[in-house]
C-alpha cells in the first residue's frame, strides 16, 4: 500500500512538473520510451551556499524549482525500422552543476593565452542598435554566466547576470542561448518562461536555434514532425499597423447558392425589308385596279 501511494504521489508531482507533457508524448504516434528522472528536492543550505559562492541571488522561480526537484531530465525516443532512436531531451542542471561558464584564470596559464574575454574587444559589437533588443552579455567580469543546459553539444542555455561589479551581489537575471559560433541570442526574461518554452518544444534537437536568425540545421529539421505545440508566423503576414492579414468572410455571400442565369428571350422574326414592303404596296394597287 505504501509503495502504491508513493507511486501515485510521484505521478502527480511528475505531471505538475512536466505540465502533463508525458501523456501527450505517450499518445503521439511513433513515440516510445518516455522517461522522467525522479530527483529529490535541493536543500536550502545548498542554494545559500551557491549564492554566497557566486555573489548572485537566484531568481525566485528558479529557487522554487530547485526546492521542488534538484534538476530536471525528461527523455523520449521514436521507433524507426523497429529500432528505438533517442530524439527528445529536456534538461535543467542541478544546483551542483550550475557552474560558471567562464572558469577563473589559473596561475600557471600563459599571460597572453586567448580567452573568451577577447571576443569583447569591440564595445559596439554588443550594441545591436535596434529598439527592444536586450544587450548581449559579455565574456568578461561585466557578466556572470552559469550553464543551465549543455544542449547536447549544440550550444549552451545560460543563466546570465549583466552589469556586474566585482564584489557586489547581483539579482537581475535573464536566460540566453550561446550557439556554437559563440554568438548570444536572447530567449526569455524569466526562468518560468524558458521552462514553458522548453516543454512546448518537446526538447527536440536544436530547438533553441529557432530563436536565431539562421534556425536549426537541416539534420534537425526533420524532427519538427513531432512539434505540434508551437505556433509561428511570418513577418510578411503582418501589415504596417501590426495586425494580421485575415481573410474576411461574408457568410451572406460565401454560402449563398449560385443563381441560374435567366435565358435570353428569343428574337422575333423581323418584318419584311423595305424592298418587300414596296413590292407589297404594288400588289395592293393591282388588286384595287381589278375590283374597279
Amino acid at each position: 500500500m505504501e509503495e502504491t501511494k508513493e507511486k501515485l504521489v510521484f505521478k502527480c508531482v511528475a505531471e505538475r512538473l512536466t505540465l502533463a507533457i508525458t501523456r501527450i508524448l505517450e499518445n503521439m504516434p511513433g513515440v516510445v520510451d518516455v522517461r522522467f528522472a525522479e530527483r529529490e528536492p535541493a536543500e536550502k543550505r545548498s542554494l545559500l551556499s551557491w549564492e554566497q559562492k557566486n555573489s548572485c541571488i537566484l531568481p525566485e522561480d528558479l529557487r522554487d524549482f530547485y526546492l521542488t526537484t534538484d534538476g530536471f531530465t525528461l527523455t523520449w525516443s521514436v521507433k524507426l525500422d523497429d529500432e528505438c532512436v533517442p530524439l527528445g531531451c529536456m534538461t535543467i542542471n542541478s544546483v551542483g552543476r550550475l557552474c560558471p561558464l567562464l572558469q577563473p584564470v589559473l596561475l600557471f596559464s600563459l599571460p597572453n593565452a586567448p580567452s573568451l574575454a577577447d571576443l569583447d574587444w569591440e564595445e559596439s559589437s554588443t550594441q545591436s542598435g535596434l529598439p527592444h533588443v536586450p544587450v548581449a552579455p559579455h565574456f568578461d567580469a561585466r557578466s556572470r554566466i552559469f550553464e543551465l543546459d549543455s544542449c547536447g553539444g549544440n550550444g549552451k542555455v545560460c543563466l546570465v547576470y549583466k552589469n556586474c561589479t566585482p564584489g557586489v551581489v547581483v539579482q537581475q537575471s535573464e536566460i540566453w542561448f550561446l550557439d556554437r559560433s559563440l554568438c548570444w541570442h536572447f530567449l526569455t526574461a524569466t526562468f518560468t518562461a524558458y521552462y514553458r518554452l522548453m516543454i512546448t518544444h518537446l526538447g527536440l534537437p536544436e530547438w533553441q536555434y529557432a530563436y536565431t536568425p539562421y534556425g536549426p540545421s537541416p539534420q534537425a529539421k526533420w524532427a519538427s514532425l513531432y512539434q505540434p505545440l508551437t505556433f509561428s508566423y511570418e513577418l510578411s503576414q503582418v501589415d504596417s499597423a501590426g495586425d494580421f492579414f485575415v481573410n474576411k468572410l461574408d457568410p451572406a455571400t460565401a454560402f449563398k447558392g449560385k443563381t441560374k442565369a435567366l435565358p435570353l428571350p428569343k428574337k422575333q422574326p423581323t418584318q419584311c425589308s423595305s424592298g418587300g414592303a414596296s413590292k407589297g404596296q404594288g400588289n395592293t394597287g393591282r388588286l384595287s385596279g381589278v375590283k374597279r
